[in-house]
């Protein structure tokens, strides 16, 4: 089994752990990398199948994954963003000595509508995705990118930046592209939020297309935990409001300094 890349950035006694969304890697986060990395150490992860983890033959399943992140980092703050924050959520669930507190940035316990859930997207989205993954690639691709920086302030920086960094570590196989689908759909947590024993911030964008904010709330209540709505952010707050979502996880890693501008 191939190891999963992670690289390691900055110094410092203070560490995080970064969990990349669906079809993307580790890069996507080098703005907060940055601001994080002044001031703590932090390891950046690529998701099987993404990245240079390509290659890796672990299974895309949020238990899996985060018993080998959990096995190859130091005690962390873990930060999930979209998919990753199910394997993030994993991780604070199974491993809570290696996880010293959680922040779900624009994920959810459970991503797709179901009967008493109406939060989150419709099942024939992830259907329509994985078919259209058969056919025009690359299109497909682009289209769910447009859906992540909807709604942004910044949303022509945002999806300029996920155009040039989608791509920037190969493509991502699409096997596994289609085993993150059916980890979104398939995947439901809410019943063991209760089960959490660490500090956790929960951070959306008011204008996410793909994550309603109020599921996020919702979620953040269940466990204690604190919410920040960055009101003109997308799905990816962390590229256009870094300083935001600096501050956000500020609030449950006290030790951690806001990026100074």
């Amino acid at each position: 089994m191939s190891e999963l890349f992670i690289e390691t950035r900055g110094h410092g006694p203070r560490h995080f752990v970064l969990l990349h969304g669906w079809a993307m890697h580790g890069g996507i986060f080098a703005p907060l990398t940055a601001a994080l990395a002044r001031h703590a150490t932090v390891h950046v992860v690529d998701l099987p199948g993404h990245g240079h983890s390509r290659d890796s033959t672990l299974p895309l399943e949020p238990a899996a994954c985060a018993a080998a992140v959990a096995a190859a980092t130091p005690p962390a703050t873990w930060l999930g963003w979209s998919l990753g924050g199910l394997v993030a959520l994993a991780g604070a669930l199974e491993h809570p000595q290696q996880v010293e507190a959680l922040v779900m940035t624009c994920a959810l316990p459970c991503f797709v509508r179901k009967p008493g859930w109406s939060c989150g997207m419709a099942p024939e989205v992830f259907a329509t995705f994985g078919r259209e993954l058969d056919g025009d690639y690359h299109a497909t691709l682009d289209r769910f990118l447009a859906l992540e920086a909807m709604g942004s302030e910044h949303a022509r920086h945002e999806m300029r930046r996920l155009r040039e960094d989608v791509f920037a570590r190969g493509e991502p196989d699409k096997r596994v592209l289609k085993e993150g689908l059916a980890v979104l759909e398939g995947t439901d947590l809410r019943a063991r939020l209760p089960e959490l024993t660490r500090p956790g911030a929960w951070i959306a964008g008011a204008r996410d297309r793909l994550i309603p904010w109020r599921a996020m709330q919702w979620s953040a209540e269940q466990v204690g935990g604190t919410f920040t709505r960055i009101d003109h952010a997308g799905h990816a707050p962390f590229i256009g409001f870094v300083d935001e979502v600096a501050a956000a996880i500020a609030a449950v890693t006290p030790g951690t300094r806001r990026k100074q501008a």
